[in-house]
């Protein structure tokens, strides 16, 4: 692994928990690459999608669904040399509703961005 990409990771986790934390997801979308691509585990969002400007979609819709903004704690990180997992709680409302989480989500670095995006969570709560 080369510390550089545990580097870049960190940083967007840091812009991503930021996100979650405020709505407020711009910081988060300067880091992506213009062919980033993601995957949802379900709702509206569910599957693999490709380009930047469908990840701003989604993430102001999120951004939406947890209006007040989640509060998060990190639990782990694991990674490899392309690959970086963080591991995490957040709770807050979701759509007005409580809601609680263990989430893991999985960036995949590219140079100096991250080019995918992937999510899992668990069922502490109603999820989006």
């Amino acid at each position: 692994m080369t510390d550089n990409t545990l580097k870049i990771a960190h940083q967007a986790f840091e812009h991503f928990k930021h996100g979650l934390e405020t709505g407020d997801w711009n910081q988060f979308l300067e880091m992506v690459t213009d062919d980033f691509n993601f995957w949802f585990p379900m709702g509206k969002y569910h599957g693999l999608h490709e380009g930047k400007e469908k990840a701003r979609e989604f993430f102001q819709y999120v951004a939406e669904a947890f209006r007040g903004g989640l509060a998060v704690t990190l639990d782990r990180v694991t990674s490899n040399e392309t690959t970086v997992v963080f591991e995490f709680r957040d709770e807050g409302q979701l759509f007005g509703e409580p809601y609680k989480n263990r989430v893991a989500v999985s960036f995949d670095v590219r140079e100096d961005k991250i080019c995918s995006y992937r999510e899992y969570f668990g069922s502490d709560g109603k999820s989006y």
